[in-house]
């Protein structure tokens, strides 16, 4: 799910390299964490999120090219945001740079804190 989500932007900036986005998901990925997202009996996508002490941190949030669009992504955000805002913490998280996804979580209230050559990283403060 997370190599079709994200091949076409990785693509773009010439950085694919399907065992390379397997080893860099790995590296990150806990299942006990991850939540998948599920419309009519299929998993469209999913979403993994990670307690830090004073922040959550969004590690992983992928939804498939073809459901993208259809607002099932803010859907998810917009309760993954509910959640932190109730707690009064921070939700940090990176995105590929020249990716999509950037404009969607500008959308959402995040804001660009660094970057570095691949990703820009970003954080929406509790409302």
């Amino acid at each position: 799910m997370r190599i079709a989500a994200m091949r076409e932007s990785l693509e773009r900036i010439g950085r694919f390299d399907p065992q390379r986005a397997r080893d860099r998901f790995l590296a990150s990925f806990e299942p006990d964490l991850c939540k998948f997202i599920v419309i009519d009996g299929v998993s469209v996508g999913f979403v993994l999120t990670r307690p830090e002490k004073d922040y959550l941190k969004l590690e992983h949030f992928y939804v498939m090219p073809e459901h993208q669009g259809k607002g099932i992504g803010s859907t998810v955000m917009q309760t993954i945001l509910a959640d932190a805002d109730a707690r009064s913490i921070e939700v940090k998280l990176g995105a590929l740079r020249d990716s999509d996804s950037n404009r969607f979580y500008q959308r959402h209230g995040f804001v660009k804190e660094a970057e570095d050559e691949w990703d820009i990283y970003y954080a929406r403060q509790p409302q």
